[in-house]
C-alpha cells in the first residue's frame, strides 16, 4: 500500500472513531427553546446539556414576559440566528409563544412541554375554560398588573419534584409575567401546518394532565408522558431531551 493510500485509510478511521462524528445524528439539528410565565431561559440547563453532547446547537430564548408580542419578538429574534431548520420548544405559556412564532418558515417542527397550545382566536387564560387548574396553582395579580405565584402553594403548584431548596430558589427568583401576555388570542396556530410533538407531565401542578393530554390530541401530536411536575423539564432533562431529539429525527423526514 503507497504511504498516500495509508494516510487516506489512517483518516477515514479517525473520522469513524472521533467523539465528533459518534454524536452526529441525521435530522434538524438546530434547537431553540423557550420557557413559560414566572421562569427564565436558565431551568432548560439540564435539557441544553443533554442535547449539546449529542451535537445539537441549542438557542434558548429569554422572554422579557412584558407581552405576548414581546416574547413572540424575542423568539423570533433568536430564529433568525439559527443556520437552518429549527426544532421549536415551548413549555407551558411557551407552548402559545411557538404556536405563533412557529409559523416561521425556518421551523421543522414543535415541541410543547407541558404546555398550552392555543387555536387561532384562543388565549393561553382560554384554554383553562376546558379544564380548570389545580388548586395549588395560584397567580396573584399585582396593582401594576404583573403576576406572581403565591410562595405558599409555589412548590406544590409548580415545582413539585424538586427539592425543597431549589423550589425555594424558583419561587425567589420567579420572573413575573403581564396578564394581558396570558389573555393575548393568538392569530396564527402553527401545529396545524408542522409536525408537532407533546409532553405530558402526569404530576403536572399548574395544568392538569387531563388538559395536557387533550390539548395534544386536538393538535394531533406525538406525545410522550412522563413522570413530573410542571418544571418536568427542569426535574427530567433527559426524558425531555430524548423527546425533543426525537422530533428533530422525525421533522427531517417530512
Amino acid at each position: 500500500m503507497t504511504k498516500s493510500l495509508l494516510l487516506a485509510s489512517a483518516a477515514v478511521v479517525l473520522a469513524a472513531t472521533s467523539p465528533v462524528h459518534a454524536q452526529q445524528t441525521p435530522g434538524v439539528r438546530n434547537i431553540v427553546l423557550v420557557h413559560g410565565a414566572f421562569a427564565d431561559g436558565s431551568g432548560w440547563r439540564g435539557v441544553y446539556d443533554h442535547l449539546s453532547a449529542r451535537g445539537y446547537k441549542v438557542s434558548i430564548v429569554q422572554n422579557p414576559l412584558t407581552s405576548f408580542e414581546d416574547d413572540i419578538a424575542a423568539t423570533q429574534r433568536v430564529i433568525a440566528r439559527q443556520d437552518g431548520p429549527v426544532i421549536l420548544v415551548g413549555h407551558s405559556y411557551g407552548g402559545a409563544v411557538i404556536s405563533q412564532a412557529g409559523a416561521n418558515p425556518k421551523v421543522a417542527g414543535l415541541v410543547y412541554v407541558a404546555a398550552f397550545a392555543p387555536n387561532e382566536g384562543q388565549s393561553v387564560l382560554d384554554q383553562y375554560a376546558d379544564i380548570a387548574p389545580p388548586p395549588n396553582f395560584n397567580p396573584e395579580e399585582q396593582a401594576d398588573g404583573f403576576a406572581f405565584l403565591k410562595a405558599e402553594t409555589f412548590r406544590a403548584g409548580f415545582a413539585a419534584d424538586v427539592s425543597a431548596e431549589d423550589a425555594a430558589f424558583l419561587q425567589a427568583s420567579q420572573v413575573p409575567i403581564a396578564l394581558k401576555a396570558l389573555q393575548t388570542k393568538i392569530t396564527v396556530a402553527a401545529w396545524k401546518s408542522k409536525p408537532s410533538w407533546a409532553i405530558v407531565a402526569t404530576e403536572d401542578g399548574a395544568i392538569a394532565p387531563e388538559l395536557l393530554r387533550k390539548m395534544a390530541t386536538k393538535i394531533g401530536a406525538r406525545t410522550t408522558e412522563i413522570k413530573g411536575s410542571h418544571v418536568v423539564f427542569l426535574s427530567q432533562p433527559k426524558a425531555v431531551a430524548a423527546v425533543i431529539e426525537a422530533a428533530a429525527t422525525g421533522a427531517a423526514k417530512k
